[in-house]
């Protein structure tokens, strides 16, 4: 059976969450936006994955850059500071009873149209700002065990056609990805830059370690990670080799290990790519290691 990197332990508080939509609070089932919202018509917003970590927002800060940069890259004019975003963000916890072991989704939109279209001219009365705070553990069996990654025919697109560094919700490509993967019997899909080379998975950043040096890709064709961005700066403070290089699929055969990074997940391994074995099939030590170094960042976050 598949299972990818977002396969989370079922918990029974989730039916009665209270979700954030602009300032207010419904309950799951009441929680609605308007058919006629951006994000749903075209794929018109920018969003975060947050994890509520022993009562602190892990790594808010570089969340909150990235979605304020997003928005900046697409003109969208989010009308709340960062400190308004983060009391609200903090409010739906405390209004949840939330304290650790949590994944909190911020989307915001441009709003809503007052008639289908892509033009931006048209949106009426500002952003929809969402929260969903859920009780969310990934599945430690996954981390046991590693996922098994497809490579599919879907490449990353170029900077001039969508730039991949964006946290948008246009993510129709990823999810095609994804579904050839799982078609082909694998947990997620691996996907390759325009040149060929590896960028990265549907929804998670990629690594590869080769004879003790880390390798991910240059970052030009894949999200600009913040698990990412934590373990290349792990690496380097504790003296392991990393680089951010282009590679190709003959190097991740041959690699000792590999693993993905992502908010949800942390570090997952990988023990196969395209029906090859990638080291020993289990996961690695340099996976291992890194692993705990993050938790331990977290944990102090």
């Amino acid at each position: 059976m598949a299972r990818g990197t977002h396969e989370a332990l079922p918990d029974e508080r989730n039916e009665d969450v209270l979700v954030y939509i602009n300032g207010e609070f419904y309950g799951r089932a009441e929680a609605r936006i308007s058919v006629f919202d951006s994000g749903f018509l075209v794929g018109d917003g920018v969003w975060e994955g947050i994890r509520l970590h022993d009562g602190e927002l892990a790594l808010l800060d570089l969340h909150l850059d990235r979605l304020f940069e997003g928005a900046k890259a697409i003109d969208l004019d989010i009308r709340m500071t960062r400190e308004e975003l983060t009391n609200a963000l903090r409010e739906t916890v405390e209004r949840n009873g939330m304290t650790t072991g949590v994944h909190l989704r911020l989307m915001v939109t441009r709003g809503d149209k007052k008639t289908p279209s892509q033009d931006p001219r048209l949106a009426t009365g500002g952003p929809n700002v969402v929260i969903i705070a859920e009780h969310k553990r990934a599945d430690p069996g996954v981390r046991a065990e590693g996922i098994k990654l497809f490579t599919s025919t879907v490449r990353r697109p170029p900077p001039d056609t969508l730039d991949q560094r964006l946290n948008c919700h246009s993510k129709l490509h990823e999810v095609v990805a994804l579904i050839q993967a799982l078609k082909a019997g694998a947990d997620e899909a691996l996907m390759l830059d325009p040149t060929g080379a590896v960028a990265t998975c549907n929804a998670t950043n990629f690594f590869v370690v080769r004879r003790g040096e880390v390798w991910t890709s240059t970052g030009h064709y894949s999200l600009n990670g913040i698990t990412r961005r934590m373990i290349v700066e792990l690496c380097r403070a504790e003296d392991i080799p990393v680089f951010e290089r282009p590679f190709s699929l003959t190097d991740v055969y041959g690699a000792d290990e590999a693993f993905v990074t992502g908010t949800f997940g942390g570090l997952t391994p990988v023990v196969e790519v395209d029906g090859r074995t990638i080291g020993s099939g289990k996961p690695g030590e340099t996976t291992a290691r890194l692993t705990e170094l993050y938790g331990a960042l977290i944990s102090g976050a």
